[in-house]
């Protein structure tokens, strides 16, 4: 019969169990590698869209503006495009003239809507002012296009609600509007134009009250000028169109 081998000491077994692992931990640490050589290294640059616009422009991208100026509870709304006459903001180019229209109009927020014109405080516009600035990368600075008139003597409404206080541009009874603006030829490098919008306003104190208090409403408004040799083309539209 023969006799059992002796089973190992405990010492014995440790020098095995450290070589399975070791090796054990080898592959795990070969598997990491792998998958680390796939995956992007943090030195590498992530991938990235187009490249966007040198100018952003809301009123280039979507052909139009429209911006809410809170003073209290009115609220006052720009809203600027394009004409007909150059409808295509993505072909408005350093040469030729390019045409926009825009509106200012006040709402009073403490009504509702279709409440009674009668609840609603008044306001009256006095002048209205417009001042541009280019943008170059050289750093050249153009003004082409330039307002500042009493509102009630332009607007395209002849017979505007008038008073010592201006003209009334509470909706939905009033609104002052102004048609076809030119903006002329720029400087060939010209990438983009910011026009600034200021209308010193009268707002009734309360309803019905004969207090009226001064603002200032600004609001600017960058237009985006692509680069291009040809000149943008107008079109011939009648003067009163929009």
């Amino acid at each position: 019969m023969t006799s059992a081998q002796p089973r190992p000491s405990r010492r014995a077994r440790r020098p095995l169990a450290a070589v399975v692992t070791a090796v054990a931990l080898a592959l795990v640490l070969s598997s990491c590698g792998v998958l680390k050589e796939d995956a992007p290294q943090a030195d590498e640059p992530a991938p990235t869209a187009s490249a966007t616009a040198a100018f952003d422009s809301q009123f280039t991208r979507d052909g139009t503006f429209q911006s809410h100026v809170k003073v209290g509870s009115m609220d006052f709304v720009y809203t600027i495009w394009p004409t007909k006459s150059t409808p295509r903001t993505n072909e408005w180019y350093p040469g030729g003239d390019k045409y926009f229209s825009f509106t200012l109009q006040s709402y009073d927020l403490s009504r509702k809507l279709r409440d009674k014109f009668s609840k609603k405080r008044k306001v009256y516009l006095d002048r209205i002012e417009v001042t541009s600035a280019t943008t170059t990368p050289s750093g050249a600075v153009e003004n082409p296009y330039e307002l500042d008139e009493e509102a009630k003597k332009i607007t395209f409404d002849p017979q505007p609600v008038s008073t010592k206080y201006g003209m009334l541009i509470t909706s939905p009874k009033g609104a002052f509007e102004l048609r076809n603006q030119k903006i002329g030829p720029l400087a060939a490098d010209t990438q983009g134009v910011t026009l600034t919008f200021s209308a010193t306003v009268w707002i009734q104190k309360s309803r019905g009250s004969d207090e009226y208090e001064p603002e200032l409403v600004t609001q600017e408004v960058p237009i985006a000028i692509f680069a291009s040799k040809k000149p943008t083309e107008a079109q011939k539209i009648p003067i009163n169109a929009n």
